[in-house]
């Protein structure tokens, strides 16, 4: 598989590719004015290289001895600057016989002298100066190479320091890159954090990031903004949840009571019969008010927390549970020899059993059998119901979602698993259900 390098780089922590930009133009950044200094030396030297031959030459110029005048051959050899030489057939040049030069122009200056001077010495002609020194190109030529060694040793060495302290200061500028990357992500990985924490049980929680009113200064007050706005949102749902089911459950409360004094009194069948239907459509209201102000209360939260068994809550539930299992053949089995200890609201956690093993019972065939099994930090509930297309089950955990004929032709209002859910979100716990092996679900609460 070929890599994209691109793909790859993108895969980093922005905090990562930045220290790592910040490396890369420093040193290019680095290497361009190296070189830009080099070239700069280079020019210099040249043009003072120049300069010294020029001088040179006007301060020792040749002359022809028939006439006294510079030559051209004379004058254009003492102005060249670099490498004067002998042209050879194949085109390279040699270099001047320094040896050579320097005999020939002290035997002519010491003719010269001895002739101009006679024997007034005494000892014969004498070298003049012109006799221990190179003059004219040899001389330029032996002053360019000193200087160009001289050069190309300090530029190398140059080249060399520059180039360790160049990758130092790279490695020191990345160092610096991430330092700064990391202060200046600080506030961003605070936001992550805080916005991690919150959750629906805490809305009322903010950034509230602190700082200069920057950029991210405004994210932040974004946030909080829409934090608000979700707060009133969560808050006016469960208001009207609360607000809705008081308000129906007194008047139904009445009517029960209503219903119930007047079936004292003895009255026709028929309409005995009816007043009977009525007040199990009473209890049913009831029953739902009672499932929606338990949902209202599990999405509250926990308000007291103490330490519940629930093997024994189990056992509590099954036991409530009972009368009705046996009347539809319904073999309840419990398994539950080992105390589970689990901090959270013992009424929440009792309603959370009771709806799941009344789920278990209610969505059941007639002499089928439910399994309740208590282990360390998880509760499974099984039975043996129709069966349920896995990619449905997660819609059971919504209200008043019931799939089927079969579980729509039974009483209940598909508030069982979703409160369920709810009380067990609310105590940070995982409600999860798949097919059971016989058919219907196993549904298990699994405690962190």
């Amino acid at each position: 598989m070929r890599l994209n390098p691109r793909a790859a780089l993108r895969r980093l922590p922005f905090r990562t590719r930045l220290a790592a930009a910040i490396s890369t133009l420093f040193l290019a950044a680095g290497i361009a004015l190296l070189a830009f200094v080099v070239l700069l030396a280079r020019h210099g030297t040249d043009e003072r290289v120049q300069g010294m031959a020029l001088a040179r030459t006007e301060q020792h110029p040749t002359t022809d001895t028939d006439t006294g005048r510079h030559t051209d051959a004379d004058r254009s050899t003492d102005l060249a600057p670099v490498n004067p030489g002998t042209a050879r057939p194949d085109g390279t040049t040699s270099r001047p016989d320094l040896a050579a030069s320097g005999t020939a122009s002290g035997t002519a200056s010491g003719t010269a002298s001895g002739t101009a001077s006679g024997t007034t010495s005494g000892s014969g002609p004498r070298p003049g100066p012109a006799a221990s020194e190179p003059t004219g190109a040899a001389e330029i030529w032996r002053i360019d190479r000193t200087v160009r060694a001289v050069q190309d040793t300090a530029l190398r060495q140059m080249v060399l320091w520059s180039v360790v302290g160049l990758f130092v200061m790279a490695v020191l500028a990345g160092l610096l890159g991430w330092w700064l990357a990391g202060r200046a992500l600080r506030p961003v990985v605070s936001m992550t954090e805080a916005a991690r924490r919150i959750s629906e049980e805490n809305l009322h929680q903010r950034l509230a990031l602190d700082g200069p009113p920057d950029e991210l200064h405004r994210l932040a007050d974004t946030f909080d903004t829409m934090l608000d706005r979700l707060e009133k949102s969560f808050e006016s749902r469960r208001r009207f949840v609360a607000n809705a089911s008081h308000e129906l459950k007194t008047p139904l409360a009445v009517q029960r009571t209503s219903l119930q004094v007047g079936l004292a009194d003895p009255l026709p069948a028929g309409l005995a019969e009816v007043r009977d239907d009525l007040l199990d459509v009473n209890r049913e209201a009831e029953q739902l008010i009672d499932a929606l102000l338990l949902l209202a209360r599990a999405d509250r939260g926990v308000t007291r927390t103490e330490h519940v068994d629930l093997a024994a809550t189990a056992r509590e539930a099954t036991t409530a549970l009972a009368p009705q299992a046996a009347r539809r053949g319904i073999r309840l089995v419990l398994a539950a020899d080992t105390p589970l200890p689990v901090p959270g609201d013992p009424v929440l956690l009792s309603h959370l059993l009771r709806n799941l093993l009344h789920n278990a019972v209610q969505y059941n065939h007639p002499d089928g059998h439910v399994h309740v099994h208590v282990d360390t930090r998880t509760v499974t509930v099984t039975n043996t119901g129709p069966d349920i297309p896995p990619d449905r089950i997660p819609d059971l955990f919504e209200p008043f979602q019931r799939l089927g004929p079969s579980r729509t032709a039974t009483t209940g209002h598909g508030l069982g698993l979703s409160i369920a859910h709810s009380i067990a979100e609310a105590h940070h716990a995982t409600l999860t259900a798949h097919p059971g092996p016989e058919g219907g679900l196993t549904v298990t609460l699994r405690f962190p």
